[in-house]
């Protein structure tokens, strides 16, 4: 087998074909086993990073899979274009459902299209692994975020019509999340990437797919939701008619700081907590906090991924503990 040439170190990581070849890199070279061609036209190096192994949970997986092809296309996107709805509520960080490739598995990067859209009458692109479409200017924003150039957050969110209720609840949640003081809360303070009102308009700004569905979720979307999984079981009781609860409350007995707990219902002193993948510290530290809770007299009604797969039975334990 013969040395493999090196690649010059001007290229990068991810680089254009003509920039190789004013580079000196033959056309043979392009098709070296080290590299992958994301979109025609580019060369991306196949060198993976043992400090960053993939994450176990699959929506974090397929997250990083749609930002980095939104990214590596960024980097040869026109002026006319902009990423938007779900790459680009990827690279805003959003929770979005699984997708699933044709043997029903959880979809790799390769069966994952790039969403480009277009505002006006400018050529849409025909790139291989790229879903076009094309946008009304009085309706389709886009702006800067991290040098790349998407659809803002209120547009990326009213352009998923197509997702269920409460995916699209989960997703607004995000978008909508306020950043408030208090034990336990993360980066307190940082400004919220959408507002509901802002939701709001974007749904009232002519048709759109999936409207009645993006009406209902915009009026039970919430400004202190801190996962998808909480915000799937809030849609849960409030699609069976049970009372809101309090999201992501500071619990304190005695003058003494318990915990945050997820949904909270202060007057019945009940609690439900959802239980994500946790391992190693993060689960001792659950059942602690769990734990606490308990022996200060709130009841709490757990809630596992299955449980949530039955919401009957949901419903019932709420309904009970209540």
């Amino acid at each position: 087998m013969g040395r493999r040439i090196l690649l010059p170190d001007q290229l990068g990581d991810v680089f254009d074909v003509h920039e190789a070849h004013g580079a000196g890199v033959g056309r043979g070279r392009l098709h070296g086993r080290d590299l992958e061609i994301p979109f025609p036209g580019l060369r991306a190096r196949i060198d993976p990073d043992p400090s960053d192994p993939e994450p176990d949970d699959p929506y974090l997986r397929q997250r990083r899979a749609r930002t980095e092809r939104a990214r590596l296309y960024a980097r040869r996107m026109p002026d006319s274009q902009h990423i938007s709805h779900e790459s680009a509520a990827a690279l805003w960080g959003g929770p979005l459902p699984l997708a699933f490739g044709p043997d029903d598995r959880i979809a790799e990067a390769s069966n994952l299209p790039v969403h480009v859209t277009v505002i006006g009458d400018g050529p849409l692109p025909r790139t291989t692994g790229v879903a076009r479409h094309r946008g009304r200017a009085d309706r389709t924003f886009a702006t800067e975020h991290d040098g790349i150039r998407l659809a803002t957050p209120a547009t990326t969110w009213a352009s998923l019509g197509a997702l269920s209720v409460v995916d699209l609840v989960a997703l607004g949640d995000y978008f909508c999340r306020v950043w408030r003081q208090g034990r336990g809360r993360p980066t307190p303070g940082r400004a919220p990437l959408a507002t509901i009102d802002e939701l709001r308009a974007a749904t009232g700004s002519g048709r759109r797919l999936g409207i009645g569905r993006l009406r209902q979720a915009v009026e039970w979307i919430r400004e202190d939701s801190w996962s998808p999984r909480e915000s799937a079981v809030r849609c849960v009781l409030l699609g069976a008619g049970l009372p809101e609860p309090e999201l992501n409350v500071d619990i304190y007995h005695e003058g003494r700081f318990l915990g945050c707990a997820d949904l909270v219902y202060a007057s019945r002193r009940v609690i439900v907590e959802y239980h994500g993948m946790l391992h190693g510290a993060s689960w001792a530290a659950d059942v602690e906090r769990i734990a606490a809770f308990r022996a200060a007299g709130w009841t709490v009604i757990d809630v596992t991924a299955p449980l949530l797969r039955r919401p009957d039975d949901l419903i019932a334990r709420v309904r009970r503990a209540l």
